[in-house]
């Protein structure tokens, strides 16, 4: 199989890319969620909607592919001022797709939009590639032969296919050609293990305008930068969809996923912007580690410290990475990092990086960084050295209902959950197991990590958190 420059998406670089492409509200999005059988790009009646790539893995027995939802090309959409930045990504799309589905409207005749995607096809594919036409909104199966000539005017694509993908007619044969044009590209199921199944996946979060797209922007290597730039504008709210980037440093894989800036649920208008705040928490929820990114030119807010405890109760890693150093004055770039942490006191184990995403200072450690949250997270104590910590931790302390405890042991979780057993587990205060939290950290540092607590009886099945 051929090698492929690493492109904006999450899976190892030989997998053949499948972009769907057409003008805007043709129902490429709800294609590609078909296809993957669940809900990753946003689906709107509003032109326009899908502003970046949205990728996903495709597998089935003969042959695996990345399926790329890409934005409206051919103009049409009510935001503007995006649609050249827009048409440049699903340009980049096509020039380095594997296989074509080119996706126009069954319910309305040809466009002057639908001629000049076609007109792109032509002038930016390569020669070898296969073009795949669906003809969706197709609802009323008798009317197929009537309508279907029309769309042979394009003179373009080697198979053109009927389809529906609100009732989710057509799929077998859309499916049959994709598999069957890969394979004629002599692409085939790899074997072995995919090379970023253990790259540590990282959600950049915080509110809008920040800076997340342009960090993950200025993480990417020039050449892939090149490829498959993020889309960044002073304008908020840029990034509506939670869009994977695989970056390679070091010889090693990180999946970065740029959010959409997360406001305050009563801030966040109706529509797209609640979708887009519920798929950056679900990013969040899906990721090992969140970058909380913060102004560096303005104060704290309250939004920055609930997207922190939003990161925090899903049990992931967190980094807090100080944005925009390059116009701060000397005296808040040095007091930048102890005065986040002041403000988050609920954040004091996560690490501080004070960056610039415009000139890039700073951001390299956030790589050493990520790869120490992982290994912290993973990080199991021996039982018998956790005994002995808890032993001379709790010589000297009042604590009569924890000092009496004879076993503790770490739980089998993805986040440090420590279990204590003791006779009263109600009788232990928070403030207590706060203690025990800080000579952990001081002992097995666990930097970066949330520490989690548990308290059982002695015959207690069941386990109560603190």
């Amino acid at each position: 199989m051929r090698g492929r420059t690493l492109l904006q998406f999450p899976f190892a670089v030989a997998l053949p890319l499948v972009a769907i492409v057409g003008r805007p509200n043709t129902g490429k999005s709800t294609i590609f969620n078909r296809i993957l059988g669940k809900r990753i790009a946003i689906v709107s009646d509003i032109p326009g909607t899908t502003r970046d790539h949205i990728a996903g893995k495709v597998e089935s027995e003969d042959v695996d592919y990345l399926l790329v939802d890409t934005g409206g090309m051919g103009g049409g959409t009510e935001d503007t001022d995006f649609e050249d930045d827009v048409e440049a990504q699903s340009t980049l799309a096509v020039e380095h797709a594997d296989v074509i589905v080119l996706v126009l409207s069954g319910r309305e005749e040809l466009t002057s939009s639908d001629h000049a995607v076609a007109e792109v096809l032509r002038r930016r594919k390569r020669k070898h590639v296969p073009i795949i036409v669906i003809v969706n909104k197709i609802d009323n199966p008798a009317k197929i032969e009537e309508i279907l000539p029309q769309y042979y005017e394009l003179g373009i694509g080697d198979v053109l296919i009927p389809l529906s993908a609100a009732h989710g007619s057509g799929f077998g044969a859309l499916a049959d050609a994709i598999r069957s044009g890969l394979k004629k590209l002599h692409f085939a199921k790899a074997t072995g293990s995919d090379e970023a199944a253990d790259a540590p996946r990282v959600a950049i979060v915080g509110k809008p305008n920040v800076g997340k797209s342009s960090i993950v922007n200025a993480l990417m290597s020039d050449p892939q930068r090149a490829v498959s730039p993020r889309i960044v504008s002073d304008i908020p709210g840029t990034t509506r969809d939670a869009v994977d980037t695989a970056i390679r440093h070091d010889g090693k894989d990180f999946i970065f996923v740029d959010t959409a800036g997360i406001k305050r649920k009563k801030e966040a208008k109706p529509g797209l912007e609640t979708l887009a705040y519920f798929r950056s928490v679900r990013a969040i929820a899906e990721a090992d580690v969140a970058v909380l990114v913060l102004d560096g030119s303005g104060p704290l807010t309250r939004q920055d410290k609930r997207i922190a405890q939003i990161a925090l109760e899903e049990g992931k890693g967190l980094i807090i990475a100080v944005n925009k150093s390059d116009v701060m004055i000397p005296e808040q770039r040095k007091n930048a990092a102890n005065d986040v942490l002041t403000d988050l006191p609920f954040c004091r184990f996560a690490p501080v990086i004070v960056c610039s995403s415009k000139t890039r200072d700073g951001l390299v450690k956030l790589f050493e960084l990520i790869e120490m949250v992982q290994r912290n997270r993973r990080r199991r104590i021996p039982t018998q050295e956790l005994h002995e910590w808890y032993e001379q931790n709790m010589r000297s302390q009042p604590m009569a209902e924890l000092k009496g405890s004879k076993h503790i042991t770490q739980a089998d979780e993805p986040v440090p959950t420590f279990v204590i057993f003791v006779k009263e587990p109600k009788r232990v205060k928070a403030s207590e197991l706060r203690f025990l939290e800080s000579r952990l950290r001081s002992t097995f540092a666990f930097e970066g990590t949330p520490v989690r607590w548990i308290t059982k009886g002695p015959k207690e099945k069941g386990a109560g958190s603190k």
